[in-house]
């Protein structure tokens, strides 16, 4: 089985490089398409803090997706793991997910910050961020994926 996602729009300024790190003041616009929406599907997003949004990874080459294990970026001192036991990229079906903080909300577009996607990318879908749907208990996870953050978000 397969399905077919089209974009509901685009990611507008911001960077233009795949760049790892300081993602946290990254400010850029996300675009509805006026061809299949108006204002209305926006409507009071703005009251939420942060928005989760879902995109694709759409200059992954075919040749560069992953389906087993390796090193997170490529470094040997961390382990190898699966490609669903991280974050990257290469991810069979190139899709990417963000918690951003909403900035402002006008007409079709919203600007974020903290978005860690570059100008032009494909954006399948948004949703608010909501306290209900966040994780219920303690947060785990491994020593290596705290080093691979420590300038994910801020310059180190």
């Amino acid at each position: 089985m397969s399905f077919t996602l089209t974009p509901i729009g685009h990611v507008r300024g911001g960077r233009v490089d795949v760049i790892d790190d300081d993602w946290g003041t990254s400010r850029a616009t996300i675009a509805l398409d006026p061809d299949k929406f108006t204002p209305d599907a926006l409507a009071g997003l703005a009251d939420f803090s942060h928005a989760e949004v879902i995109f694709l990874f759409d200059k992954v080459p075919d040749d560069k997706i992953e389906t087993g294990a390796r090193h997170p970026r490529g470094r040997a001192d961390w382990p190898l793991v699966g490609i669903f036991a991280q974050r990257g990229k290469n991810r069979p079906n190139r899709l990417g997910l963000t918690t951003c903080r909403i900035v402002a909300v006008d007409g079709l577009t919203i600007e974020v910050e903290g978005l860690d996607a570059i100008n032009g990318t494909p954006v399948l879908d948004i949703k608010p961020v909501m306290v209900g749907f966040l994780p219920r208990g303690d947060v785990r996870q491994p020593g290596w994926s705290h080093e691979l953050m420590q300038g994910y978000w801020d310059k180190s």
